[in-house]
């Protein structure tokens, strides 16, 4: 087996265009957006900071019953990293205003015939 590329300055640019489409969508809670991006299977897992999301169908109730107040937040510490042509995983830590609390955000993406989604995320606090 071929190593991958790691960081094809091609494929980090197109998945870098992504993960920000998506962090704008999340704090403008673009739902339409939102749910786009995520891959639309029984196979999807998103892993919050207070609920366990399997399948899109979860998922996408999950988004439709959210808050949309205060999503606003910073991110640091971001990096997406590319295995080849159809495999990324973006990690970042972010921080919201009137809170001292340091989240955490990964996701896994893969490169579809549609496009690129993401296939599993993960969102937690540090206590």
């Amino acid at each position: 087996m071929t190593a991958p590329i790691i960081n094809s300055p091609r494929v980090l640019q197109q998945v870098t265009a992504q993960f920000y489409r998506y962090e704008a969508a999340l704090t403008g809670n673009d739902i339409e957006v939102l749910d786009e991006l995520f891959w639309h299977s029984a196979c999807t897992v998103r892993l919050g900071a207070g609920e366990n999301l399997y399948g899109i169908e979860q998922i996408q109730a999950f988004r439709a019953s959210r808050p949309s107040a205060n999503l606003d937040r910073t991110l640091h510490n971001t990096v997406i990293t590319t295995y080849g042509d159809d495999f990324a995983v973006c990690s970042t830590e972010f921080t919201r205003i009137g809170s001292d609390k340091i989240g955490r955000q990964q996701q896994s993406w893969v490169r579809f015939p549609e496009g690129w989604r993401i296939v599993a995320a993960q969102v937690s606090l540090m206590t």
